[in-house]
């Protein structure tokens, strides 16, 4: 990832956005992790794993409501579930933490009638996620194990359309991979937390699959670095990368919705010290 960052800081283009920040920008970017006995989490910062691991657990769970999170102490998504944010967004009516058909919602009820964070949505619309593990199970060989958040249907009804928007599996030789397709990437702040997340889910496929995990593909659209980042990323690139952690998964478990953020272990993680930057909303 160094490498990346050092390419867009040297290469990229200026350009306004959504933020009204103002960014570095490349279009098109890829990287390939290997997901073998190491788990990529960044050495360069300390980077939140509890907030990774809790995300992930939350997207899994299928919910869209943002204080489920904030009151474990991640407070990724306050800022898009705020009153203000949702007012300023057009969702005067909605309640505030309610962040709409976000990706939760699309992995596990796909084209269901999005009502509000707290309806019941059990059997409605595909569950992709457990479609892809069952897929994975009964024909390891197809070439469409997918799992995508991007739904135009229900964009306007989202507080922040998906970011990290499709992702495909891949079995061979008893080793699972996946690569992610990320139509925006902040990689100051977002893109180290989506790397360690897609790795995570992987691990936790390959957990109830009987597989190992092989390979973490991150191809990325529009990869930038937010003006306000630039000063803590030279700081960073100054940093010499540690090797990665290893992640332990403590228990034996045979469904995807039975993970608990206890059966998970980071091992030797050894980071730099903690860059603070601060999130564009």
């Amino acid at each position: 990832m160094h490498a990346k960052v050092d390419y867009i800081l040297q290469h990229g283009s200026r350009k306004g956005d959504r933020t009204g920040t103002g960014v570095i920008s490349v279009f098109g970017s890829q990287a390939r992790y290997s997901l073998r006995d190491q788990f990529p989490l960044l050495t360069t910062k300390r980077v939140f794993w509890k907030a990774i691991l809790e995300e992930l657990l939350w997207f899994i769970k299928g919910s869209t409501n943002s204080k489920e999170l904030s009151e474990k102490g991640v407070k990724i998504w306050d800022a898009n579930g705020s009153r203000e944010f949702l007012d300023k967004s057009g969702f005067i009516d909605r309640e505030e933490g309610d962040l709409g058909p976000v990706y939760g919602f699309q992995w596990r009820h796909f084209g269901a009638e999005y009502k509000d964070m707290h309806t019941d949505y059990t059997g409605q619309g595909v569950d992709q996620l457990q479609k892809i593990i069952d897929t994975i199970k009964t024909n390891p060989e197809d070439r469409r194990i997918i799992m995508c958040a991007w739904n135009p249907k229900d964009m306007p009804q989202m507080a922040l359309p998906p970011c990290h928007a499709l992702c495909q599996f891949y079995v061979c030789d008893g080793e699972l991979s996946c690569q992610l397709y990320q139509r925006s990437g902040d990689m100051g702040l977002g893109v180290p937390f989506n790397i360690a997340s897609y790795a995570l889910l992987t691990y936790m496929i390959a957990h109830i699959t009987g597989l190992k995990p092989g390979d973490f593909v991150h191809t990325l659209g529009d990869a930038h670095v937010y003006s306000n980042h630039i000063e803590p990323l030279k700081l960073q690139l100054q940093r010499e990368p540690r090797p990665f952690p290893k992640l332990k998964i403590l228990r034996t478990v045979e469904r995807i919705d039975d993970f608990h953020a206890e059966d998970f272990e980071i091992c030797n993680y050894n980071p730099h010290p903690t860059i603070k930057m601060q999130m564009a909303v």
